[in-house]
């Protein structure tokens, strides 16, 4: 990858994080007036949610390096392909399993279980489609890799709007983030000018 390459990486996640976050913060802010996802202090600002889709941009691209030098390293060690998709397989199982149950059992609000359903089958869907989307655009091996990163990835970035337990902040960050990630696997063969997994 070029400095050249990288350069339009980073611009066009940027872009695609600004506007996904601007998108959702109207939305959230059309559908509950009470909605502040800038503080009462700062206000509600279409300034604020491009600088937190941004932001948000950043730590996406950062977890999508952070991916690559891990995948790159763990190839290098478990040489069995079927074994490194059997490893994330089961990492995706945890990660969908903590997403229900930590969060369930770490709220202090009495709620039902079912409701900490919606992130991880939001998720999962978006993780299955953007999987199936990238088999389309390189081969049927990118298929795992690129639902590890859709589902594992994402939610360990999104960890710091997972501990606050608020469903606009979780909406607000998960949403630019999703669309982050998928740009970045999406378009990467393109950069990169392959065919090859991610």
């Amino acid at each position: 990858m070029t400095l050249r390459k990288w350069f339009y990486l980073f611009w066009t996640t940027l872009l695609v994080g600004a506007g996904a976050a601007v998108i959702t913060g109207l939305i959230l802010q059309l559908g509950d007036q009470e909605i502040q996802l800038g503080g009462k202090e700062i206000g509600f600002s279409a300034a604020t949610m491009l600088l937190g889709g941004a932001t948000i941009s950043v730590l996406s691209q950062m977890g999508f390096f952070a991916y690559l030098i891990f995948r790159y390293i763990a190839m290098g060690m478990i040489r069995n392909k079927w074994t490194w998709n059997m490893l994330q397989g089961l990492v995706i199982l945890i990660v969908m399993f903590d997403l229900i149950y930590l969060r369930y059992s770490g709220s202090s609000v009495e709620e039902g279980w079912a409701v900490y359903l919606i992130l991880p089958i939001f998720v999962l869907v978006a993780g299955v489609a953007v999987a199936w989307w990238k088999v389309r655009l390189t081969n049927a091996g990118s298929w795992m890799p690129t639902l590890f990163f859709m589902i594992a990835v994402t939610a360990i970035e999104a960890v710091p709007s997972l501990r606050l337990n608020n469903a606009p902040s979780t909406v607000f960050m998960m949403v630019p983030l999703m669309a982050c990630n998928a740009w970045q696997i999406l378009i990467l063969s393109k950069v990169v000018n392959t065919n090859k997994e991610p």
